[in-house]
């Protein structure tokens, strides 16, 4: 491990060197130039020349950033070579003018070195990207020819020197008049290697794609562009730009990929391409227009191109922004979105089915490998739809309906999403979430209803059954052994006769509970007001809370299904209060207006940090739930516990 470190840390001391090397050798030829007659110098522009000095500083820099990258290295080495071949450009000369020794072999060096730094960065980079390894050994092969391709060249060009032509300056090796093997060579190379870099990409996890986008785009762009200024009239700037932009994005790709977007850099650049062709267009029709009408008045002709192209630009620039999101990542209007969910949910069966399309629908929009919605019930159990793949680290926005959390948003993707877009498709996704919480409460209540009246269906033919039915079966046999008693021993008759009048009183209670558990007798004695201020007072006896009961409204002529349901809120409420509260004192308020308003306030302890709904607590809210209505459990304003609760009463009959 020792020797590993110092062996890195020598590899940074020669990298930085060699950079600045490369640097004094194109000084050095620029001043030769200057010694040259101008038709024997090198141009300035040349290509390698921006080779010399952007990729070898940048090699150094990765060499120091990771000194084991092979990359690094390979750019480090290429920039190096074109250093050296600049310089024989401008030296081969010089020493032929001079006649001084070695001028062939400069000239030699001259005529093919470009070799070396041209292919190495075409034909290898590829094929060892991003982290100097192949991406398989079946690609080994193409990596010998790729080295032996510079080695073919020189070859080639120390025995045919004349096969190279001059484009503005800079040696062509053209391949429509060089052998067809040697031109077979290269071309299946860099497809092989091209191949290799697709491979990596559909192989490669996410943040590799990133670093291979940041190289393949200013790749191609930077070789359409050097082909176009080979075979065109493409300005050289424009060609050096690109050169120089390529290992730029190499250092961002290897060093801040997830800092930078990719994706953004594409966009921003088909947008403004595409500006730069439709409002030259805009601008020159319009000028050749004004100028027939104008005749000859070409101040006015231009002003009125300018200020109609300046007019088009911002909606022109605002279309293909929209169009080239659109084609990079999907719509990116989140405004679009919330109305394609909407459309979308209209045609959702139900809850599962809705939550189903709103993770599809999120996963698109926020251009995620895999997105997970889930809803938590009143109850803790929670619901859940997936679509895609998550991953290890997926991100997670809170869904919050009204300030309560309902849900949350779980999603893997390479990049932070638009926070404009996740906020707006988060509150559309907590409405759904709201929803599809309350429809589980709803099947849930339904159910629950469905089976407590089975039972209580259940209960009342039992009792009625094992308990009323052999008590009157019982009667009738005793009031005929009465009778047949009375002919033989009158006597014995009272005794048979009080036994009847005890089991009718036990019958008589029998009964009377029943009808109880069917309806309070308090309601039909004193109506919900007198009933609840009398649950009140036994609620309030012994060490119980005090109960102030207020009524706003006239509650006479209540539904009795209404009736029922809020007096037996307000009973388990008020049981609730007495066994958990300790609370000095509650308040139950009753308010009429369109629905009954029922409220239980109460200065207890309040609720626990974890609570659960238990069967009290569902109780409540299957009674609101029958009516249509709702009944909600949560912190009181004061402190303590506050029960709500909201009836209808104009759909429900007596």
């Amino acid at each position: 491990m020792v020797e590993t470190a110092e062996h890195d840390r020598g590899a940074g001391r020669v990298a930085f060197p060699l950079a600045l090397g490369a640097v004094l050798l194109v000084a050095a030829s620029l001043y030769i130039g200057t010694r040259l007659p101008e038709d024997r110098r090198m141009v300035w522009w040349h290509p390698e020349i921006l080779v010399a000095l952007a990729w070898t500083p940048v090699g150094a820099v990765l060499v120091r950033h990771r000194r084991g990258l092979t990359v690094a290295w390979l750019m480090l080495g290429s920039g190096f070579s074109a250093a050296l071949y600049v310089l024989s450009l401008n030296l081969g000369p010089w020493f032929e003018l001079h006649d001084w020794t070695g001028t062939g072999f400069v000239q030699w060096l001259a005529t093919w070195l470009w070799a070396i730094d041209t292919y190495a960065l075409t034909l290898v980079l590829p094929l060892i990207f991003p982290d100097g390894r192949l991406v398989s050994r079946w690609f080994r092969p193409v990596l010998v020819l790729a080295c032996l391709v510079p080695v073919i060249v020189c070859v080639h060009l120390t025995i045919d020197p004349d096969v190279r032509r001059w484009h503005n300056g800079v040696s062509v090796y053209p391949f429509d008049e060089i052998p067809v093997a040697i031109t077979a060579i290269i071309v299946a190379t860099l497809a092989a290697a091209l191949l290799s870099l697709a491979v990596r990409f559909v192989q490669a996890p996410p943040d590799v794609r990133r670093q291979i986008g940041w190289v393949v785009y200013p790749g191609v762009l930077a070789e359409g562009i050097i082909y176009a200024g080979e075979n065109g009239p493409i300005g050289d700037p424009l060609r050096n730009i690109t050169i120089v932009a390529v290992p730029i994005c190499i250092a961002i790709a290897i060093t801040r990929y997830r800092l930078y977007d990719i994706d953004l850099v594409v966009s921003r650049t088909l947008v403004y391409a595409g500006l730069v062709v439709v409002i030259t267009g805009v601008y020159f029709a319009l000028v050749g227009a004004a100028s027939l009408l104008a005749h000859g008045e070409g101040t006015i002709a231009g002003l009125a191109g300018a200020i109609v192209a300046g007019a088009v630009f911002e909606p022109v620039r605002r279309r293909l922004q929209r169009t080239v999101d659109g084609f990079i990542h999907g719509e990116r209007d989140p405004y679009r979105i919330a109305d394609r969910l909407n459309r979308r949910l209209q045609t959702a069966a139900d809850a599962a089915a809705a939550l189903a399309v709103a993770a599809e629908v999120a996963r698109s929009a926020l251009h995620a490998t895999g997105a997970r919605i889930e809803v938590l019930d009143r109850d803790g159990r929670t619901i859940s739809a997936e679509d895609g793949v998550l991953g290890t680290r997926p991100q997670l926005i809170p869904l919050v309906w009204h300030g309560e959390p309902v849900g949350r948003l779980l999603f893997g993707v390479t990049r932070t999403p638009d926070a404009r877009l996740s906020g707006i498709l988060a509150r559309n996704l907590a409405e759904l979430a709201n929803a599809a919480r309350l429809s589980a409460d709803v099947q849930r209540s339904r159910e629950r209803i469905l089976r407590t009246r089975e039972e209580e269906r259940r209960r009342l033919r039992r009792d009625l059954h094992d308990g009323l039915g052999p008590t009157l079966a019982s009667l009738a046999m005793t009031v005929d052994a009465a009778r047949i008693t009375l002919k033989t021993d009158p006597e014995a008759v009272d005794a048979l006769l009080e036994n009847l009048r005890a089991t009718m009183g036990r019958t008589i209670g029998d009964i009377r509970d029943l009808v109880y558990g069917l309806r309070p007798p308090a309601l039909d004695d004193l109506g919900l007001e007198g009933a609840i201020q009398a649950l009140g007072g036994v609620v309030a006896t012994g060490d119980g809370p005090k109960v102030d009961v207020h009524v706003d409204g006239d509650l006479k002529g209540l539904p009795a299904a209404a009736e029922v349901a809020a007096y037996r809120i307000v009973q388990e409420a008020l049981t609730n209060v007495h066994r958990h509260a300790k609370a000095g004192s509650a308040v139950v308020r009753l308010h009429l207006n369109g629905d009954l308003h029922v409220t239980v306030d109460d200065d207890g302890v309040g609720l626990p940090s974890q609570v659960r709904s238990g069967i009290g607590m569902s109780s409540m809210r299957e009674r609101a739930a029958e009516l249509g209505g709702s009944c909600t459990v949560g912190p009181g304003p004061q402190g303590g516990t506050l029960v709500r609760a909201s009836l209808p009463v104009n759909g429900v009959h007596p």
